[in-house]
């Protein structure tokens, strides 16, 4: 009797695998890298293209190089604009993100009654709507009429007019604190809550007092919150535009259609119709933020010796 032996499977190459594999993965990440090179990429490439371009009433649409980029280098209001959203930076965030620190911290500390309550009333300004906020606060700003109108009626003297050209840079400031100082206070509590116990307990065991225990464990240990919270005001700081956009109507006086460089580049497009002008600003005003960003991420998470 003869008897046949079961054929063995054949043995899968090891480089067929992984490529099998590789494109397994690909099958995953393949429909978020569409749509991210649809809604991200696309766009910049559209601009940096556009920006390459003039289009005049004579001649048409001509390839001019960087010479819009020579322009924009050279034009007062984009330098008016960039000047003026740095010293909203420089003010704004250290005091947002201080007001920001010293709220997680009371929370965080235990000594404090309604926890609960206190975080979800801090944080509830972060869930209005930009515009709503600044139609708000601007209809209190107003001497004629709201907050600052009735205490000058109410107390029979003269407040000085929160949307006048001196004082409307600080009063964008009061409202993007209000806005966001409950953001940035959910980030930095995040991140004290997971800070070990251990930590707290050797510190009182070695008698340090509560401000000891703040500058030396907690600060420290939420560095890496501190630095993304840093970077996302720089970016928010200048790609400002809502708060102004909507003030404007109330303060034409004190808010130009170039008062920041994104209301600018918005001007320049849908008012002036300089499609390639308004392209190469926001392509300037991406890598200046870029290169800011990065180099404030550089120093935030460099280790000391």
């Amino acid at each position: 009797m003869t008897t046949t032996s079961p054929t063995a499977a054949p043995v899968a190459a090891p480089g067929w695998r992984r490529s099998r594999r590789r494109w397994v993965g690909w099958q995953f990440i393949g429909p978020f890298m569409a749509v991210f090179a649809l809604v991200f990429l696309a766009p910049i490439a559209y601009s940096i293209y556009l920006s390459l371009f003039r289009t005049q009433l004579v001649g048409g649409t001509s390839f001019v190089g960087f010479e819009n980029y020579q322009q924009a280098l050279q034009d007062p209001l984009f330098w008016e604009g960039l000047g003026r959203v740095s010293l909203f930076l420089v003010v704004q965030v250290p005091i947002m993100l201080g007001i920001a620190l010293l709220v997680a911290l009371a929370l965080d500390g235990g000594r404090l009654y309604g926890k609960s309550f206190f975080r979800i009333s801090i944080f509830m300004p972060y869930a209005v709507p930009a515009v709503v906020a600044s139609l708000m606060w601007g209809f209190m700003y107003g001497t004629r009429f709201g907050l600052v109108g009735n205490l000058n009626d109410l107390l029979g003297t003269s407040i000085p007019n929160p949307l006048s050209p001196d004082l409307i840079l600080a009063a964008i400031g009061n409202i993007v604190t209000w806005e966001f100082v409950g953001y940035n206070m959910l980030i930095f509590y995040s991140a004290l809550r997971v800070v070990p116990q251990s930590l707290y307990e050797a510190a009182e065991i070695d008698g340090a007092t509560q401000w000891q225990v703040v500058r030396a464990i907690k600060i420290p240990a939420i560095r890496g919150a501190l630095v993304i919270a840093t970077i996302f005001s720089i970016i928010g700081s200048f790609q400002l535009f809502n708060e102004p956009s909507i003030l404007q109507s109330l303060a034409p006086n004190a808010i130009t259609t170039s008062y920041t460089p994104n209301l600018y580049a918005y001007s320049l497009s849908f008012s002036g119709q300089q499609y390639n002008y308004s392209a190469t600003v926001a392509i300037i005003m991406g890598l200046i933020t870029m290169v800011i960003a990065y180099v404030v991420q550089l120093r935030g998470m460099r280790k000391e010796p």
